[in-house]
């Protein structure tokens, strides 16, 4: 299956393998070929993950208010009790908060820059939250950490979900702490577009939110982090979505409830559980490719070497920023025409 996503490598080690070869041994008029057994669940285990994002928190919530008002009230004020002593523990990193790898100058920190987001951003979690794409057999002793999605992590239970991939939220104390607290040879993934890009994600479209966006280049400039842009290829394949025009009430209606949850609700389907020519929310079988200098399944673009500055000026902020765009923009120029796009394509910068 060409279709890269989350949570597959279950699949392949783990308890993922023991289940597979428990299930091969019965009986083949019980169980469908070794193929099709991969497939399944593939699509299922893609779906917990979708599911969680799209539910767990909400409804983990719900649950403990619930049991609030039932004889397990204990169980939900120790969970709460213990929600605020760990409250801080997503700004510090997570349970795995460095990338340290030998393929990056030890001497210097660094900053990625994932693009695009897409609705579920099933690259960046891909690559550097799961080992669907076999991370560690690539690059042993690497822990990755996602940068991202920091409204979610105020519901309970999917913060824990989150943290256990190495995700953070994408706040200055999270990204701070990270490229602080070991010295040099960090590094940070950050999904610059965020909620916003995921609102213009629809297939054939290339377009990153990123032309005012530039904390993340005014935080490397004050750690002295190089720049590293990525691109995925096929993000915005995944799924298909509804887009509203700017200044539209419905528009307006996704940025407020952006503001409130963090996130941005939109109206996208993929296809369907047994189906594939019908309506649902698994994502389309479609490539997503992440390629390139350091890590070959992800396109990575040439670091740009920032210098430390502790307050630097916003004339310095705005030429690394044009800097980094103009990087991102060579990058995906380089690259679309191997991963099915044409030449005449072009990446819009917002």
């Amino acid at each position: 299956m060409k279709t890269i996503l989350a949570a597959y490598s279950g699949v392949l080690k783990g308890t993922g393998s023991s289940i597979l070869s428990a299930l091969q041994d019965l009986p083949s008029a019980f169980w469908p070929c070794r193929s099709k057994m991969e497939k399944h669940l593939q699509v299922i285990s893609v779906l917990q993950w979708v599911i969680s994002f799209l539910a767990l928190g909400a409804a983990c919530t719900l649950l403990l208010l619930y049991l609030f008002c039932t004889d397990c009230w204990v169980i939900a004020a120790m969970y709460f009790a213990w929600l605020i002593v760990d409250w801080n523990t997503p700004k510090q990193g997570s349970f795995d908060p460095l990338i340290k790898t030998h393929n990056l100058l030890p001497s210097r920190n660094y900053i990625f820059g994932y693009h695009p987001h897409g609705i579920f951003c099933f690259g960046a979690f891909c690559n550097f939250g799961t080992e669907a794409t076999g991370f560690s057999k690539k690059f042993p002793g690497i822990k990755p950490s996602l940068a991202t999605l920091a409204g979610n992590f105020r519901f309970p239970i999917l913060r824990d979900y989150l943290m256990s991939g190495g995700i953070c939220p994408v706040n200055r104390n999270s990204i701070d702490y990270l490229l602080t607290r070991n010295g040099t040879g960090n590094a940070v993934v950050i999904v610059v577009g965020g909620a916003a890009e995921s609102l213009q994600c629809a297939p054939g479209m290339n377009s990153v939110t990123l032309k005012n966006r530039k904390g993340f280049v005014r935080l490397a400039l004050q750690k002295g982090s190089d720049l590293v842009p990525v691109y995925s290829f096929g993000e915005n394949e995944a799924y298909k979505q509804l887009i509203f025009e700017e200044g539209s009430y419905w528009r307006s209606l996704q940025k407020k409830f952006q503001k409130i949850l963090g996130f941005a609700p939109c109206l996208f389907h993929g296809c369907g559980l047994f189906f594939g020519n019908s309506w649902g929310i698994v994502p389309y079988s479609k490539p997503i490719t992440t390629i390139g200098k350091f890590l070959y399944f992800i396109v990575i673009g040439e670091p740009i070497t920032v210098p430390k500055i502790e307050d630097p000026a916003d004339e310095i902020v705005d030429m690394y920023h044009e800097m980094y765009i103009t990087s991102l923009q060579c990058l995906f120029d380089k690259y679309k025409t191997r991963f099915g796009l044409k030449e005449t394509d072009s990446l819009y910068i917002n």
